[in-house]
């Protein structure tokens, strides 16, 4: 006895992801890392600055 999946036609127009030119490293010195032509920042993971979230609704207690 064979399986059916049946689903949805995907409908409208599907957008290309957004590129980088080029062969891109890390903007820190004496990196040697690639970044993905997918990845839009300047540095790779480990020399990336610190972001911290936006948090909404929360009281953050200080250390």
């Amino acid at each position: 006895m064979s399986e059916i999946l049946k689903g949805n036609k995907v409908t409208g127009k599907l957008r290309a992801p957004r590129c980088q030119e080029g062969e891109r490293l890390c903007a820190h010195r004496g990196c040697p890392t690639k970044l993905s032509r997918y990845n839009s920042r300047e540095f790779c993971y480990a020399h990336a600055p610190t972001r911290y979230p936006r948090l909404r609704g929360r009281v953050v207690r200080e250390a």
